[in-house]
């Protein structure tokens, strides 16, 4: 009966999603024939927002947030981070333009963009969408859209495993994130997060509980290697995670 339960939440989610996203995407479309930037990614940043509130109504999945300190204000415009986060879930990338105080600069996979309605959307946002079969260019679209962006007042953010990793389990670490925090002389700040416990990766089944999301300290990265600088993020998220969600670590 409990699964059950969940089962008729989640599906109640989802559908609240469509319905939402459908004129949300439309109206942003439309707008973005006259503005581009800032203030439409914040109209598209309210649609996500709706989602992540939709899921704790309809599915209590609700979330706590701790080192938002390690982050700058919104008043401090000039200050640019890069955020390099575990990945478990669609939840995190929902919610992160919700909790963080200036716009995301996302690195994804172009396939997102066919995705009928949202994908429109996010199209029409300084995004960095990439072909993933082809690295060496994917490479240098990243390296040169996310210096762009940044000069622009962006924050790009990456998950740094590439894709979602089960709970308790972890991916190769590659070095985009500290190549590109290298390269603009910009620090990384890490990012833990607990969301396969309520909504597990390739699962349409959101169970209720609570979604941790640890910030980490900027790590800078003048005079630093990439491999060398991604080993430090590394050993922090997984450390964190560990802390978070002992429970997915017994092995």
């Amino acid at each position: 009966m409990q699964r059950l339960g969940w089962t008729l939440r989640s599906a109640l989610f989802f559908l609240w999603m469509v319905i939402t996203v459908i004129p949300w995407a439309t109206f942003v479309v439309l707008m973005s024939i006259f503005v581009r930037g800032t203030p439409l990614y914040w109209v598209c940043a309210r649609w996500l927002a709706t989602a992540i509130w939709g899921a704790r109504i309809i599915c209590g999945v609700r979330w706590r947030v701790q080192g938002m300190d390690n982050v700058p204000t919104a008043a401090d415009a000039r200050a640019a981070v890069l955020l390099a986060s575990k990945h478990q879930s669609t939840w995190e990338t929902f919610a992160y333009p919700m909790l963080m105080p200036h716009p995301l600069c996302y690195v994804f996979k172009r396939e997102l963009l066919w995705i009928p309605f949202f994908g429109w959307a996010i199209g029409s946002l300084d995004m960095i969408h990439i072909d993933r079969s082809k690295r060496a260019q994917a490479w240098n679209k990243v390296a040169e859209q996310g210096k762009r962006y940044m000069s622009q007042g962006n924050w790009v953010i990456m998950f740094p495993e590439g894709t979602r990793a089960a709970r308790g389990e972890q991916g190769v670490y590659k070095t985009g994130a500290t190549r590109l925090a290298i390269g603009t002389g910009t620090p990384v700040v890490p990012i833990a997060v607990t969301s396969a416990r309520c909504w597990p990766r390739k699962s349409f089944l959101l169970r209720p509980g609570v979604i941790d999301v640890s910030i980490g300290k900027p790590i800078p990265s003048e005079g630093r290697e990439p491999d060398e600088m991604m080993r430090e993020v590394e050993t922090w998220i997984e450390a964190e995670m560990r802390r978070l969600d002992p429970e997915a670590y017994k092995a």
